[in-house]
């Protein structure tokens, strides 16, 4: 279901302050992608006039910032998301995980129609457009950005993804083939499967651009597996830890 955009503006006092610094839109589709996951496209003129790399983030206002009550958890305000497209309206995909937070709550809380506040795309974890060829890794959590990324490259562009999830039903639908691993229960932390599985990656000689995303202990395994046993140059290896096991999220 569509519906008319318009931009939604904060209405009370320091709205014209909270504009300066941030975007607001109108979600006008909600689909699920997946077991856990949902899209939200979100629309707007000022949506529209965005620019975005593929593999940046935004940072979303879950709870109203001009509230007082907000204030008293300040932490439980904003929740990052990549982006997984951008064409004139923004799409994410929002985790609904079990153990989810004020993110979690938020985006079952959706409707169509509703204002979402954001702040203007960010981040350099982006693809290098130079690199002769590109390897994806990482989980869940990896998925929408490296989605946004494998649907960037050029058709013959050279990809080597592998993705972690816990389940078939927890696949999003990408640009390119991926070799699926699932957990099927296990933890997604330190993942000794998705490790071994990069280990036997056939890769050219010399090094391309390694995008290694997600849980904080899997993504320092994986680097080190591509700097301390392949050789790759430091500057090769670009990572995004996500989460980890204690932590309300890390950027």
């Amino acid at each position: 279901m569509t519906v008319t955009t318009s931009s939604a503006r904060p209405r009370r006092i320091g709205g014209r302050v909270l504009n300066a610094i941030s975007v607001t839109g109108t979600v006008t589709e909600i689909e699920p992608v997946a077991a856990c996951m949902r899209r939200v496209r979100i629309e707007g003129d000022e949506v529209a006039r965005l620019t975005w790399t593929p593999g940046q983030q935004v940072r979303v206002h879950v709870s109203d910032l001009l509230d007082p009550h907000s204030w008293r958890r300040p932490r439980d305000i904003l929740r990052t998301y990549s982006i997984w497209r951008y064409d004139g309206g923004l799409e994410l995909c929002v985790l609904d995980h079990d153990t989810g937070g004020p993110g979690a709550r938020w985006g079952r809380e959706l409707d169509i129609g509703q204002p979402v506040t954001f702040g203007r795309p960010e981040g350099s974890f982006v693809l290098q457009e130079d690199a002769p060829y590109h390897v994806f890794a990482g989980e869940e959590t990896a998925a929408v950005a490296f989605g946004a990324m494998l649907a960037a490259l050029p058709a013959g562009a050279p990809a080597y993804p592998l993705l972690e999830v816990d389940e078939p039903g927890d696949r999003l639908p990408l640009a390119r083939d991926v070799p699926w691993l699932y957990r099927d229960g296990r933890p997604a932390t330190a993942s000794a499967s998705l490790l071994e599985a990069a280990r036997r990656l056939e890769l050219p000689r010399e090094p391309g651009a390694a995008y290694l995303a997600g849980e904080a202990r899997t993504v320092q395994l994986l680097r080190r597996h591509f700097v301390a046993e392949r050789g790759w140059p430091r500057q090769s290896v670009h990572t995004k830890p996500f989460w980890a096991p204690g932590k309300r999220g890390l950027d």
